[in-house]
Formats: C-alpha cells, structure tokens, sequence
C-alpha cells in the first residue's frame, strides 16, 4: 500500500466534503497556534481557503488536531489568488468575511492582486501570512531566510485596512480581533496578520485568561444626524425632477426594499452599477441605466433634466458625470452619501476622481437610505413612470455563432424561474441581457479588473451558497479562466454546485482594441492589432482542462443552436451537486 492509500484508508470525508481528521485530538491549548485557531473560531470565521506552507504549519496543525477542521474549516487551493478570490465571493454573497492563509513572503506576492482586487470592491476579509522565524538565531540555513522580510505587510499595507504582526499569543488574540472588527465595519476591506513561526510553535508557559471577542468587535453602525436628514429631505420634497444613484449597498432583502420604496416614493429615474452588487431592480419601470465606462445617451439625458441628485456610495460619481456630459459639471444639486472617503489613500488612485458635491453625508448608506424614506413618509408617491423602454431581445438563428448577447439570452432560457446568483460577468455584459430583480441576483465585478478572478470569485459565491436553493453561476472570459483555472478543483474538492461559462473569444480582445485605437491614432495597419492577443494555433481546450480537475467539460460550442442542450446537461449536473463549465465560443465584441 502507497503512502497515499494510508493516508486516505484514515482520512474520512463528511458529506460536504469536509476533511475529518481522526482522533485523538487535542482536549486543550498547548501552543501559540491552538490559541490563535481558538481565536479564529471565537470570532466566528466558518471558513479559511489556503493554500498551505511551512510557515504557518503550526497554525495548520491546530486547526486539524485541536480544532477537528472545524470553525474554520480548511478548503484547500492550488493558487493563493484562488484562496483570496474564494473569500471575496464569500463576502459578496454574505456580507462577511472568511479567513484566508497564504504562505510567507512567497504567498502574498502571489495573492497580491487578488488583495487589490477586494480592497477595491471594499469586501472583507481575514488574510493569515507567516514567515519564517523573526528570531535570526532560529532560522533554517537558505529556505527560513528567503522566506522572512524585514516588514511583510508593507507589500500590501497601500491596499489592506489594517495590519499587523503579533508576537506573543495573547497580542495574536487582540490582533485577530481588531483585524476582523476592522475588515467588517464599514467601509469594509481586507486585513492582514502575520504570525511569526515562533508564536504559534512555542509551547505556552500557562493558559492565558479569557477573551471574550463579543466584548472586543463591537457592531458599528454610522447614520446621519436628524439635522442632515430634515435637510436632505427638505430636498427631496421641493425637487421637480430628482435622480438617484445607488452604489455599493449591502446584500439585505429590507435595504433593497427600502431603496425601491425611496425611488417610488419620489417618482425618481435610478441608476445602478453593474461593477458593484445589484442595488435595484434593473427592469423596475424607473430604473434608467446602468451607466459605464462608454457613454449612455439615456444617462446623459437624465443627468441634464435633474434638479437633485442623490448619489450613495458611488464608485466613480465623477466619471458618471465625465463620462455621460462631455465633461460638463450637473446643474442640479447633488448629495453623495458615503464613508469610502475614510479609507483613501495616496497610493492607490481607486478614490477616483473628485466628483462636485453640493452636500456630503459622512454616513453609511444601508442606514441613511431608510432613514430618509421615514422622514419622507407623508409623501404622497405618484404615479410609476416608466422611464425608459426596454428592447425586445431575441435569439438570433441557430446556425449563427453566438454573440455573448445570445450566450446570455440563451442561458437565462434554459435556468428558468431558478434562482440564481450571477457572480461574475465579463467586459463586453449589459443589463438589458439579464434583469436583475432581488439583492443576490447580481454579485458584481471583481473590483480591481485584475484578471483570474472570475473562477474563484465564482466558487467563493457557490460555497456561501451551498446550503441555499439559489444556484451560482459564473461567466467568464477566456483569459480570466485560464488565469484562474484551477480554482475549479477546489469547487469539486468540497462538493460545491457551480455552473462556469466561459465567453471565450480567443483573445484578449479588450487590448485588440486598444491596439487597433493606438494603430488608427498613428495612421497604422489595424489589420495586426491581433497579433500578441489571440490565444489560437494550439486552441485551448478548456472543457478539458475542467473535465481533468473532475468536473463536467462542455464544448466547445460553436453555434447558437447548441447552446440549450449544452446548458441543460451542465444545469442538471450542477443540481445533482457537480460543478460544470460549458465552453462558448463567442463572436468578439462588446454589447
């Protein structure tokens, strides 16, 4: 018998997936790392994605032997950008943060990106890292050597709320604690704690006294005060055409509902963001747009009508403005409520631009949106509008290769009346392909536009999701999921029911375009603006590449006709608890 036939002829797997390690375990904490596990557990982190190293193997220890690989429960990753994206579709779908380990130095440059990537969506998240020992005397010849910085966290500090490192166990204890308080008070983010080798591997001298966490996270919750609510409902009231943009929001069923009841209330056209998580319905009669980085002819006429705008916690208020008025700064009077701007920094350029604000409510938006809606209750609402015409889409010939509209059309056709949590999209998705009708209809974009983290944002969503009936669906290019890929097996190591399309161009076609603006630009043949993008001659097989980390490979599909057989078999399968990817070979361009 192999040494892997031992270890799995005494290793036990629980329905789920869950590793169970055998007895016997340990009855009390006896190290550093029992303490920090405890602590782990205290502050109530269901889960931590990893992937594992000698850094932290005292940490690893504890949460398998002392800990029984529960509360956290390890899922193991075969990239540190995989653990970090898995914990940012957590969040996206719960509100809450999960732990993530990365290993020494090495780790975090690996899951770098995905940081930024959180940081940017302002999710949160408890990010674990380790070196090796701080104490020189105790390093390992070479490998403890390249494996310890001076200050690790500075690779990341630009772009985390918070970081630390500990060196004792009751200093990890107040230090996990702050880190998680920090990660889940809004504006939210990603923390960081490093855990010196020689914390969690020493022995403790004597059991430490009791920390009860509950006293050290208290909740923290930032309205606005009744003078600034008379004030900005005074507004609303005496406005003749008032506009709404609703930005980052929280995933509760009861804000959704109050932001509709706003919007109704006052007869308000809405705009949303496809970049952050759903806020409104998008084919609500007053939903008007979901503006971008291109101009929308409905948004600019909007923004010019407005007598008020009340913006909350948009991402890009300023390029709203830019973008969709050639420039031109909005006569009306404009509200932004937010508390983003507490955690902006020199570094990163992710404040964006400086948008003109008439009054600014330093307050959160889940609270002040309802706060205002009571203000405003002797109201009377008129009449619903509707504000803008929604296309009839239809699915073009069967014989055609499908454009990513028809991918989408056709998908949203074969899911039905599930329901379904869209975590990931691409560059080239509208609104109009895929209303958006409930808080976790629609997860948002990945934050930082780094690539690779479609897959493992999708697999974050599909655990969050595991014990509810609503289905999580990724759609993803072609580079995202290569980057990416091998998150995959992570969804099928652990049982996690997943449906990946992959919107695959062969290329990365959004740098063709910048190639062929910068050839036009130079009076240069626009004709080679493929050359250094198109992933061709090897094609990729991605099916396959998803059939060989054990789940269900479809495709490639390459006509329109094809698709509702290719998504009922990977939809079925998904319902049967698998996880499928069907590979869509898309026509290159943008809705």
């Amino acid at each position: 018998m192999s040494a892997d036939d031992t270890r799995n002829a005494s290793a036990k797997r629980n329905d789920i997936g869950r590793e169970e390690p055998v007895g016997p375990l340990a009855v009390k904490a006896g190290f550093g790392s029992d303490v920090v596990a405890e602590t782990l557990r205290d502050l109530d982190l269901r889960y931590i994605a990893l992937n594992p190293g000698a850094s932290y193997r005292g940490l690893h220890d504890s949460i398998v032997n002392y800990l029984g690989n529960k509360n956290p429960e390890m899922l193991l990753c075969l990239h540190e950008e995989h653990a970090i994206h898995i914990a940012q579709g957590y969040a996206k779908v719960t509100d809450k943060p999960m732990a993530c380990a990365v290993h020494s130095n090495v780790g975090l440059m690996h899951a770098s990106m995905a940081i930024f990537n959180a940081w940017c969506d302002r999710m949160p998240m408890v990010v674990l890292g380790a070196g090796g020992p701080a104490d020189a005397a105790r390093r390992r010849p070479w490998i403890d050597w390249i494996h310890t910085s001076r200050d690790q966290g500075a690779m990341i500090r630009n772009y985390v709320k918070y970081d630390d490192m500990p060196t004792s166990p009751a200093a990890a204890r107040e230090a996990l604690a702050r880190a998680k308080w920090h990660a889940e008070t809004s504006p939210k983010g990603p923390v960081y704690v490093n855990l010196d080798v020689g914390l969690q591997e020493d022995p403790l001298p004597k059991a430490l006294p009791p920390f009860d966490v509950k006293r050290f996270t208290p909740d923290v919750s930032v309205g606005a005060t009744p003078e600034q609510i008379a004030e900005l409902a005074a507004m609303a009231r005496a406005a003749k055409n008032p506009l709404i943009v609703y930005g980052r929001f929280s995933r509760a069923q009861t804000g959704w509902d109050a932001r509709v009841a706003l919007a109704e209330k006052l007869g308000a056209g809405v705009f949303s963001d496809l970049k952050v998580g759903g806020s409104f319905p998008t084919d609500h009669p007053l939903h008007i747009a979901c503006p971008g980085m291109a101009p929308v002819k409905e948004a600019g006429e909007a923004l010019r009508k407005a007598d008020l705008i009340l913006a909350f916690d948009v991402v890009d208020l300023g390029g709203l403005f830019k973008t969709n008025l050639d420039g031109e700064t909005p006569s009306a009077k404009i509200v932004h409520v937010s508390l983003d701007h507490r955690i902006h920094n020199g570094w990163s350029m992710d404040h964006q631009g400086l948008p003109p604000v008439d009054r600014f409510i330093s307050a959160d938006v889940d609270v002040v949106a309802p706060q205002l809606l009571a203000a405003l209750a002797d109201v009377k609402a008129p009449a619903v509008k509707t504000l803008r015409e929604r296309p009839k889409l239809e699915i073009r010939d069967g014989k055609e290769r499908p454009l990513v509209r028809d991918l989408a059309l056709s998908l949203r056709k074969a899911l039905g009346t599930r329901d379904v949590c869209l975590m990931s999209t691409t560059i080239a998705w509208h609104e109009d392909w895929w209303p958006i009708r409930h808080p976790l209809d629609y997860a948002g974009g990945a934050g930082g536009g780094g690539l690779a983290a479609g897959p493992g944002i999708s697999v974050g969503g599909a655990l969050a999701l595991r014990d509810s009936k609503r289905m999580a669906v990724g759609i993803v290019g072609d580079g995202d999921f290569l980057m990416g890929a091998t998150a995959v097996w992570t969804a099928v190591r652990y049982k996690l029911p997943l449906l990946l399309v992959v919107s695959n161009n062969s290329s990365f076609f959004n740098d063709e375009l910048h190639q062929e603006r910068v050839a036009i630009a130079r009076d240069r043949p626009v004709e080679n603006r493929w050359i250094g993008q198109k992933m061709i001659e090897p094609d990729v097989d991605i099916a396959a590449i998803a059939r060989g980390q054990g789940a269900m490979g479809v495709g490639p599909v390459h006509s329109i006709a094809e698709l509702p057989k290719a998504f009922a078999d990977a939809i079925a399968h998904v319902e049967a608890g698998g996880v499928a990817l069907v590979d869509v070979r898309v026509v290159p361009g943008y809705a």
